[in-house]
């Protein structure tokens, strides 16, 4: 089959529905509730890269079940019967595993293991394995999320993403935030260093020799960074932080600031100083949506290549080496590419949401 062009998906509110139901029925294979939801966003217009994107799927996937629905209705989302040895498991066992790994928990455990359910299920090891695999299921894996209760949500993503893909012409665009509570660690006992055949080995145990909290203000076109570390991460440094910022930057330009709404960015020290600046303007991300604001790429960059596997003695030694990786990172700075429109991000939002709500409506 070619999929070369992709076949347009029309629903009738009929077809609508039987796909709807199938996702709100507790018991559907997550196999064909993956189908449905790539029928669904096809049907809505997006090309199947984009709902790949969304799904976390192939695009082949997502041409190959578009083909079939367009052809076959709800039928050609099913598996067609294959040749091969008979099948020693039936449909009555897998639904049975599938459904007690997705509405029950062990009961010395908070998830199944492949052994757990096989031994509960009566089945081996390895076919537990391939019916997971099979569905998509990965008990022992857990993600995490947050969606945002500001109420200006919209009005601060459209701000925020407008600065990053639309800046304005003589100004610049800082991304300012503060990792705060940095530690100073060092090791019980001397790293054993890499070598051939060995990886390097830590001991499990440290010692804390304090904190330091970075300030830091990524210039979003040219990808440099402007950072202090100070012992607290109050207004009063902030402010301190601010004049780093306000001599770093040059005079004719104006000064986007992209902020979290800490209670530290508003106090009246910081309103005093930023009024006798007009030239500052801030834009504040929406609550718990640390995501839209670039320099904390920065912070993932600092901590993945210094911080985390760092041994610092002081932290004087802390600072230092925070500073030395700014510093190099200055020497050569890349700016991140900000490739989604606040419509595209607003667009996935509502489509989670939405999602969420089909399969667990008792969130609502």
């Amino acid at each position: 089959m070619s999929y070369g062009r992709s076949s347009t998906i029309s629903l009738t509110e009929t077809e609508r529905e039987e796909l709807a139901a199938v996702l709100r029925r507790r018991h559907s294979p997550q196999g064909l509730a993956q189908r449905v939801r790539i029928v669904l966003r096809c049907a809505d217009g997006l090309t199947n890269k984009a709902v790949a994107g969304d799904l976390g799927v192939c695009a082949h996937t997502v041409g190959k079940w578009r083909e079939r629905y367009a052809r076959d209705r709800l039928a050609g989302l099913t598996d067609a019967p294959r040749s091969g040895a008979p099948r020693r498991i039936d449909d009555v066992a897998v639904a049975a595993v599938v459904n007690r790994t997705l509405e029950a928990m062990p009961a010395d455990a908070t998830h199944w293991s492949t052994r757990s359910m096989a031994k509960t299920s009566g089945l081996s090891v390895s076919t537990v394995g391939r019916i997971w695999r099979a569905f998509g299921l990965q008990p022992h894996r857990s993600e995490t999320f947050k969606l945002s209760s500001d109420p200006a949500f919209v009005e601060k993503v459209r701000d925020v993403v407008g600065l990053y893909l639309n800046p304005p012409e003589r100004a610049v665009v800082l991304c300012v935030d503060e990792k705060s509570q940095i530690q100073a660690l060092d090791r019980t006992q001397p790293l054993l260093p890499l070598r051939p055949g060995q990886v390097e080995r830590r001991t499990h145990d440290y010692k804390r020799h304090g904190t330091a909290s970075l300030f830091a203000a990524l210039d979003v076109a040219v990808g440099s960074v402007i950072g202090r570390c100070y012992k607290r991460h109050r207004a009063i440094e902030f402010r301190r932080f601010l004049d780093e910022i306000d001599a770093n930057v040059p005079p004719q330009l104006d000064v986007h600031l992209v902020l979290d709404n800490a209670s530290s960015h508003k106090t009246k020290l910081i309103h005093n100083w930023l009024a006798r600046r007009p030239r500052y303007h801030l834009h504040f991300t929406p609550t718990s949506a640390s995501w839209i604001n670039q320099v904390e790429r920065f912070f993932g960059l600092l901590t993945e290549k210094q911080i985390r596997r760092g041994v610092h003695r002081s932290v004087d030694d802390l600072e230092k080496a925070i500073h030395q990786f700014i510093e190099i990172h200055n020497q050569a700075p890349k700016p991140f590419r900000w490739t989604k429109s606040a419509d595209e991000i607003l667009a996935s939002v509502k489509r989670f949401c939405e999602t969420t709500m089909q399969i667990h409506p008792e969130v609502v």
